[in-house]
């Protein structure tokens, strides 16, 4: 018998919603020219489930495909690179509109900054999306990666010329690493979408830069004839992802907000356990973290995104493996007519989170508490595609972490 979700609605007292500005439209407006001047930039597709949503009985399924992001198959390389322009054009007394990739790839940016060494902790797409980025931009990357790292993830980073290690412990203790290393290194840089107290503004700059695919989202869905979702289904690790689409599309539809669902890998599932405390403080989840959802396998949570999240979201979910599993498996084979979306293990948990709370009247009052039915118009996020092309297929062909 499989492990239950857990779930909760959102019951914390508010706080003064200071944060909620880092994802102001203007703010990730300016993410957006500056992604848009990347000659490797294009919108990734937001496919349309509707056999799918017709089953589970909801007016509309939209998902996005980050699997098509600039080549690297999963979203991360839109915070790191959006920070390190942020951080140039900082250290130049420059706005970050003039950080053009033009400008950051020319021997005029070698003359008037030189060069810094960006230092990151990840289970893989944040680290090859720094990687990628300092690569490009005449840069160095050094990258840390937490005990059980998949070894071609391992290889996709290694192939932008970074540094890159799997250490012997955790992500937090990895960044911890990689904080103390850059401290000690000249013109070293913490490029970490982990915030913790002194450390914010970069962790804000990268959520501004995740505001990209949300900005791109919303637009889609205008063009699809959905003009506002009612359900925004977002994954957390640190919360920095969920905090950046709660964040965005909370000031985009200030008067009439959609309900943000938050889900989380069950051993890692620390916004969880501070939505269930109830007090408004964030709380910690430690361990080796072992989960399938590797990109959420995060215990301390991103303080500027829990702020967003504690006043914004409607429930927080405590997800199981199978439950990602299931989602990976319904979004490569859809219903009939949908198209097929390539979704890796942390990418797939929302379609079966949405699957589950439709079709199994064990979450009946879930489905109630956030009114999810036919008039509901769902969005969600496929964050990465087959990153470990091992794992996925030993999931969706060879039915690992079954549901039943």
């Amino acid at each position: 018998m499989n492990q239950p979700i857990k779930w909760v609605l959102n019951r914390m007292p508010a706080s003064d919603d200071r944060h909620l500005e880092v994802m102001s439209t203007q703010n990730v407006a300016k993410a957006q020219a500056f992604h848009r001047s990347f000659p490797q930039y294009n919108p990734t597709p937001l496919a349309r489930l509707d056999g799918m949503a017709a089953r589970l009985g909801l007016g509309s399924l939209c998902v996005k495909d980050e699997s098509y992001r600039f080549g690297l198959n999963a979203f991360k390389v839109l915070g790191g690179s959006f920070a390190m322009g942020r951080y140039i054009a900082q250290e130049l007394g420059r706005d970050v509109s003039e950080m053009t990739y033009g400008y950051l790839t020319s021997e005029k940016l070698r003359e008037e900054f030189g060069q810094a060494t960006f230092f990151t902790a990840t289970d893989g797409n944040h680290g090859r999306g720094v990687a990628w980025a300092a690569n490009r931009l005449g840069q160095k990357a050094v990258v840390h990666m937490p005990k059980g790292s998949a070894k071609s993830r391992f290889d996709n980073i290694a192939r932008e010329g970074a540094q890159v290690t799997i250490e012997e412990v955790n992500y937090d203790d990895c960044v911890r690493m990689a904080a103390a290393e850059a401290a000690q290194t000249e013109h070293g840089v913490v490029v970490q979408d982990t915030a913790w107290e002194g450390y914010e503004e970069i962790p804000a700059w990268i959520m501004q830069g995740y505001g990209t695919m949300a900005g791109e989202a919303a637009e889609q869905l205008k063009a699809a004839g959905v003009e506002r979702p009612t359900h925004v289904f977002v994954q957390a690790g640190v919360g920095s992802l969920a905090g950046a689409v709660v964040g965005y599309f909370a000031n985009l539809y200030p008067e009439n907000p959609p309900k943000f669902i938050v889900m989380e890998a069950r051993i890692a599932d620390c916004l969880y356990q501070g939505a269930k405390a109830g007090d408004g403080a964030p709380r910690m989840v430690g361990g080796d973290l072992q989960t399938i959802m590797a990109g959420l396998a995060c215990g301390e949570p991103n303080t500027i995104s829990w702020d967003i999240l504690r006043n914004h979201a409607a429930a927080f979910l405590s997800c199981p493996d199978w439950v990602s599993a299931k989602g990976m498996r319904m979004l490569a084979a859809p219903v009939k007519g949908d198209p097929a979306v390539c979704s890796g293990e942390s990418g797939a948990v929302g379609m079966g989170v949405v699957s589950a709370i439709m079709e199994d009247d064990g979450y009946k009052d879930l489905r109630e508490a956030l009114e999810l039915g036919r008039d509901s118009r769902v969005l969600m996020f496929s964050t990465e595609g087959d990153t470990d092309p091992d794992k996925y297929r030993e999931i969706v062909w060879g039915g690992a972490y079954p549901t039943a």
